[in-house]
């Protein structure tokens, strides 16, 4: 059986405007916890001035993990409606963020659960969605001398190489679909000193 999900092509924005208020979205496609942390960080430095920076991901497949942070608005008025747009249209390794500049005017709870809502949607609206396999991510050590041997295997399937060492003793880090990995893993074996999923 195929393992599909659904994610984001590549990042997107989107605009909303309320009673002065701006409200300025971002959607990425993401895969890990450091990444998002790192989205994050650039968005706290870029946009300093900002009085909210709130935000919705969720990363994964059977074991989802996911946060909605309303960044100091009233609780679940920014991150749970930003959430819930990611989750309607089934996205994962997706995360949204909206930035808020306040134009002076109170929204009050119902009019900032719609701006953030909106503001999400206009992001996702403006991202390509697409279907993708779910994936593993597959390390694996090797003496140098089995290099050819582990190439040749990894080259028969779709990888993609997240890191490589290369010393006396390699290392390799790959991306392969989930329906892959475990005869990539059986094909791999005879070659490595050891292998984690």
């Amino acid at each position: 059986m195929q393992h599909i999900y659904y994610s984001i092509k590549g990042p997107s924005e989107g605009l909303y405007k309320e009673k002065g208020s701006k409200f300025i979205s971002f959607a990425f496609p993401v895969s890990t916890e450091t990444e998002i942390k790192d989205i994050l960080e650039r968005f706290k430095k870029e946009y300093y001035d900002a009085r909210h920076i709130c935000y919705a991901y969720r990363i994964g497949f059977s074991e989802q993990k996911f946060r909605a942070n309303d960044a100091g608005e009233p609780a679940h008025t920014a991150g749970d409606p930003i959430f819930n747009q990611i989750k309607s249209l089934e996205l994962t390794n997706t995360i949204v963020i909206v930035v808020r500049y306040f134009g002076g005017t109170k929204l009050g709870k119902s009019g900032l659960i719609q701006a953030y809502k909106t503001a999400a949607e206009e992001a996702l609206k403006n991202a390509e969605k697409i279907e993708k396999t779910e994936q593993v991510v597959v390390t694996m050590a090797f003496e140098y001398e089995k290099m050819n041997e582990v190439m040749k295997v990894l080259k028969s399937f779709s990888t993609d190489f997240l890191s490589q060492d290369f010393q006396a003793i390699c290392s390799i880090t790959v991306q392969v679909a989930k329906d892959d990995s475990e005869i990539l893993v059986k094909q791999l074996t005879p070659y490595l000193k050891s292998i984690e999923l």
